[in-house]
């Protein structure tokens, strides 16, 4: 896996170096580039709005999309400007990072129930089925329970064959933590993480490794980030929620999943929300920076680049590009956090935004 993240991310720096003719070329005549890595979740989004970036204000903004874990394992040797994750780093993976980590939302999105069954036009699943399926217990798609679940549906006799997550994800984060909430039997045996001990299924690698699999195997399921799903028309689940309705992700049903106290260094999950209209396995992708910027000979440019385009990102113009590519919105809580937390960021130890 280290050497795979190593190839991508030397082709990541290389590209920015290739690009060096469009850099900006601040006040003290460096030119700025910035490089990132990491979550795949979010990668339609932030090619979108750091294309954008790039073409307005000049600066090249290159992102490898190499999953959550490399991400923050990017940030840790400190190889790139800034990782991406959709799972927050847990105290004590905070505690173990070289120095202080901040927490930047960026927009929401859904991991959908994917599956690929040939005239089942709607499947809606319950907690049980989803613990039974994810579990192996269930291994028929006419299994009476998900017949009794879905009346006046036909369903064939085949096999069900679970599509799972090979590499380190936050898409895999965000299943497992809502799975974990629904049962008790998922959290003691395969509980929580980036990376799990699997049950039953097979892996594939990245989101679009799972929507390729999923497309060509008919009698598949599996999770998958929403936007990959919306773009590939896969079919998707009504998942029931915590309170008993079945919900299609949606950008509205998603936003609604962020209603409530949000904390200020904005570390929450927002799996099984207490909200009637919420999709249930909803959640924030973050971008991970370190909190004081001199570091490793990084130059005053170099920081002030990186938290504008971040400050810009969270914005409203950026913001607004987020349902073009199938995610919600910031919350105006969520962003208003984001950027006061930006502004908590230091080089030399006074703040670079005011």
């Amino acid at each position: 896996m280290k050497t795979i993240i190593s190839v991508v991310l030397l082709a990541v720096l290389f590209s920015s170096c290739q690009n060096s003719g469009k850099k900006t070329e601040k006040s003290s005549g460096e030119k700025v580039s910035l490089t990132a890595a990491g979550a795949t979740f979010p990668l339609p989004y932030y090619n979108l709005v750091f294309k954008n970036y790039s073409e307005a204000k000049g600066t090249q903004v290159t992102y490898g999309g190499i999953g959550s874990g490399g991400g923050i394992r990017s940030l840790t040797d400190k190889v790139v400007d800034f990782g991406a994750t959709d799972a927050y780093l847990e105290d004590k993976q905070l505690a173990e990072m070289p120095a202080p980590v901040v927490h930047i939302p960026t927009c929401l999105g859904a991991v959908v129930i994917a599956y690929n069954l040939p005239g089942v036009d709607e499947l809606k699943l319950s907690n049980e089925l989803l613990e039974k399926i994810f579990l192996g217990e269930i291994t028929k798609w006419n299994d009476p329970k998900i017949v009794a679940n879905n009346p006046g549906v036909q369903f064939p006799g085949k096999d069900i064959i679970f599509v799972h997550r090979s590499d380190g994800s936050g898409t895999t984060h965000i299943f497992s933590d809502y799975m974990t909430k629904i049962s008790t039997k998922w959290a003691e045996k395969v509980g929580t993480g980036k990376s799990l001990n699997w049950p039953v299924g097979m892996g594939a690698k990245g989101n679009p490794g799972v929507v390729g699999t999923l497309s060509q195997t008919e009698g598949a399921i599996g999770y998958v980030g929403s936007e990959f799903a919306f773009a590939q028309k896969i079919q998707m689940a009504k998942v029931q929620n915590s309170q008993g309705e079945y919900v299609l992700p949606t950008i509205a049903s998603v936003s609604a999943a962020a209603k409530g106290n949000i904390p200020d260094d904005t570390r929450i999950m927002l799996t099984n929300s207490s909200d009637a209209e919420s999709y249930p396995i909803s959640g924030f992708t973050w971008i991970i920076l370190y909190k004081e910027q001199a570091y490793n000979g990084r130059s005053l440019a170099q920081a002030e680049e990186t938290v504008k385009l971040l400050d810009w990102l969270v914005g409203p113009e950026a913001q607004a590009e987020a349902a073009n590519v199938n995610y919600a919105p910031l919350t105006e809580d969520a962003a208003a956090k984001a950027k006061a937390i930006l502004r908590t960021i230091t080089y030399d130890g006074k703040p670079i935004l005011n």
